[in-house]
């Protein structure tokens, strides 16, 4: 079992508003995209698309992985020490499962801290940017407040505190450096590419065949051009050049000023309103432990 966090990531600390100002609704929109971002890293890729937990793969059960994911932000950024520790030890008896074999082409393992960094990173990044197009640029204490909170989206995996950053200076140099180590193979772009596309929400029904699968097909086809519409645009160039999909300046500008309004209405909603649907599974996950039922 991985060890036991340091006593400094065992406390309850005051929530930045900028942190609940990043969760709400609108980083819904950016989710695909930073997943895309988390699996970009080619050992990261492999060990989602090839997992072997199907309680766990987005492809099997997608809204089941939208709860779990959806509940491990709300409890790593907005919950308590306790909770923290409860959630993490369900994450380390899933991710025990997840490792290469011996002979594979690309290694990996679900607890290896520098994936998991990597990992936090991006959910990091995600962050700052729907903060970003919300209320614009964060000062130098909202980034201190950010980058501080921000280190429990690894730590509540099973990253060492140590392995976080000092600076915003620190943060950028490593996305930068991991930026240059991105990779995808016919493996993970084919995945990638469904999670861009949304077609990864209709795979059960194309599993099951018959009208099913007719059906998915056709949901699937019309859903996807709008969905790689919304994903695409909110990836940084790099990932999309990975992805191989085709993207112009163009609609970069359309795609800019379309979320640019929308931003501006969620600026504008009441906070209970903004925050949902993160404070509807913080709720979810708070009454599943109560009534004994397993989060992830």
């Amino acid at each position: 079992m991985p060890a036991r966090p340091a006593m400094a990531e065992l406390t309850d600390e005051p929530i930045p508003q900028e942190i609940r100002d990043s969760l709400g609704g609108f980083s819904l929109l950016l989710a695909g995209a930073n997943v895309i971002m988390q699996l970009a890293r080619l050992p990261v890729g492999h060990g989602v698309a090839k997992s072997t937990v199907d309680s766990g793969r987005a492809d099997k059960h997608p809204f089941k992985r939208l709860r779990t994911t959806s509940a491990y932000l709300a409890i790593s950024m907005l919950g308590t020490a306790d909770e923290r520790i409860r959630l993490r030890g369900e994450v380390a008896r899933s991710h025990a499962q997840v490792r290469s074999k011996p002979g594979d082409d690309v290694q990996y393992r679900a607890f290896d801290s520098e994936l998991q960094r990597w990992v936090a990173a991006c959910l990091y990044f995600g962050a700052v940017d729907v903060f970003t197009r919300l209320y614009g640029t964060p000062t130098p204490d909202q980034h201190a407040r950010l980058l501080r909170h921000g280190r429990r989206f690894g730590t509540t995996l099973q990253m060492r505190e140590d392995q976080w950053f000092s600076t915003h200076e620190e943060f950028d140099a490593y996305w930068q450096a991991g930026i240059a180590e991105i990779r995808m193979d016919d493996l993970t772009r084919t995945h990638l590419r469904s999670i861009a596309t949304e077609g990864v929400l209709f795979a059960p029904l194309a599993a099951r065949g018959g009208a099913a699968a007719r059906i998915g097909g056709v949901l699937e086809r019309a859903a996807a051009p709008g969905a790689a519409f919304r994903t695409l645009g909110f990836l940084p160039e790099p990932f999309r050049e990975e992805l191989g999909l085709p993207w112009s300046a163009a609609q970069q500008r359309c795609h800019d000023a379309i979320f640019e309004r929308v931003a501006d209405v969620v600026a504008r909603t009441p906070h209970l309103v903004r925050d949902f649907p993160l404070n509807l599974y913080l709720w979810d996950t708070r009454r599943r432990w109560r009534t004994g039922q397993p989060v992830i």
